[in-house]
């Protein structure tokens, strides 16, 4: 029986004040016409850390030192539908510093890139990004969160 897997990836909240920088989704398959932080899959033989930096760098063309990434939570989420690619778990991390300006790097998979306050976030925005934007204004998230998976009531042991 092969062993369950979960697909990493890493996402970079940029942060300039009260805004944060949003790309809209566009020709990639998944949520596309959706915005979204930069972000994307940890390839192998890469860290969380370099991948978060390598993303930012792709996407929007900014250089960040790996010392200016906060973490702020890490999401193990599931697609309920047994498709691997719908096992993730997610790194979101934190920056308000980084050298460069913002620029859509790849406009093959992006149609957009703005800031936007985020008390007035433009919808309609990646579901569980949002979770993570939204606390960043109201009650932080813990260390580590769960989404998508049912209830289970607790048992003794």
């Amino acid at each position: 029986m092969d062993r369950f897997r979960v697909v990493p990836a890493a996402y970079v909240i940029v942060r300039r004040g009260d805004e944060v920088l949003l790309l809209l989704r566009a020709n990639t398959g998944y949520m596309d016409g959706y915005w979204a932080v930069p972000a994307g899959h940890v390839e192998q033989g890469e860290s969380v850390i370099e991948a978060a930096l390598r993303e930012v760098r792709e996407e929007v063309g900014l250089e960040i030192a790996a010392a200016d990434l906060v973490p702020v939570t890490a999401m193990h989420r599931t697609g309920g539908n047994g498709d691997p690619i719908d096992e993730r778990v997610d790194f979101f991390f934190l920056t308000e510093k980084w050298q460069g300006e913002p620029r859509l790097m790849e406009a093959e998979k992006a149609a957009g890139l703005e800031w936007y306050p985020l008390d007035k976030l433009p919808e309609p925005l990646v579901p569980h990004e949002k979770r993570v934007l939204d606390s960043l204004t109201g009650d932080p998230l813990p260390a580590v969160i769960v989404q998508g998976f049912a209830a289970r009531p607790a048992t003794g042991g």
